[in-house]
């Protein structure tokens, strides 16, 4: 069975070595918790007990669902007291090696039991588990409702022309990729449709771009995203499987955090997102409409109409 990163990112474990702590990163450091939305996080009962100590979070940048739980408890652990940074590191492996280590602290963003089946089998004995988050996780490929002639993955070849015999994929790194070219094309008999890669940014473009003018297009693409509030998408069937089953989402430690925050260990394990939610929040943050990207002020505008002590009760 493959996921995500069979996996979201399957990039060699080789290419931790690149960690030197640069760590590909693009660290945002918060000093004061301020936002540009109105009331800013000041506005937000996070109810966090005070604290203090610095947290490093990891982050992959595009996969949107990590990138928004990040935001949530980077605004969260900034409004306790804690000194919280922001590492955005392009590789997986890279930031699971950072997470066994210690450089990094908490990683949001961990797909089990599949995904990242992988870097646990290399580093799962020196990280901690602290809770699932989600648990409706899952690869798919999807083309808009109103392509009503195709409903299968069975049927994709057949109707090549519909779709200019192109399948618009995301990073030709990720894992996502990975299983569409080794296990979803072969495995269908899909010869005359070309899987082109580019980046998530891109496959979105396309998608919204085919949308607004209602022609055919099939994507790569993944559950939860917002994607699917903003659009009527229907997945299609994978009756062999080679999308593999549904996943969790989990947050990950090293395993001096618990003994350094017991307390907050706890409360960050309770923290849930319903699909409803993620998608919700993704939408804020993401969507051109609303905060078109600006993750600082989507997050903080979502929290400012949901609880955060709901999250984590």
């Amino acid at each position: 069975m493959l996921r995500r990163s069979i996996m979201k990112s399957t990039a060699a474990i080789g290419a931790a070595t690149a960690l030197g702590l640069g760590l590909a990163a693009c660290g945002v450091e918060s000093e004061d918790g301020d936002s540009s939305s109105d009331g800013g996080t000041d506005a937000i009962d996070f109810g966090l007990p005070e604290g203090e100590g610095e947290i490093t979070l990891g982050v992959i940048p595009g996969w949107d669902e990590g990138v928004v739980a990040t935001e949530v408890w980077r605004q969260a652990l900034d409004s306790a007291g804690y000194d919280v940074t922001v590492e955005e590191i392009g590789e997986a492996g890279v930031l699971f090696e950072g997470l066994a280590s210690g450089d990094i602290d908490l990683f949001l963003d961990g797909w089990l039991p599949v995904t990242h089946a992988t870097y646990m089998d290399s580093y799962g004995d020196q990280l901690e588990q602290l809770g699932t988050w989600n648990e409706n996780a899952a690869l798919t490929v999807a083309v808009p409702s109103y392509v009503e002639d195709v409903n299968s993955l069975e049927e994709l070849n057949d109707n090549a022309d519909l779709f200019g015999n192109r399948i618009v994929g995301i990073e030709p790194s990720a894992g996502l990729t990975e299983a569409v070219a080794d296990s979803t094309i072969p495995t269908y008999g899909i010869e005359d449709l070309e899987l082109e890669t580019s980046s998530t940014a891109t496959m979105l473009g396309e998608l919204d771009s085919a949308i607004a003018a209602e022609e055919p297009i099939v994507v790569t693409l993944w559950q939860p995203h917002w994607a699917y509030a903003k659009y009527d998408l229907k997945n299609l069937e994978d009756p062999e499987g080679t999308l593999g089953d549904v996943e969790t989402i989990n947050t990950l430690a090293n395993l001096d955090f618990s003994s350094e925050f017991p307390e907050l260990a706890e409360t960050i394990g309770s923290f849930k997102l319903s699909d409803e939610q993620l998608a919700e929040l993704e939408q804020v943050v993401f969507d051109e409409d609303q905060h078109d990207g600006d993750v600082e002020a989507g997050v903080t505008e979502w929290l400012q109409e949901n609880s955060f002590q709901d999250l984590v009760s």
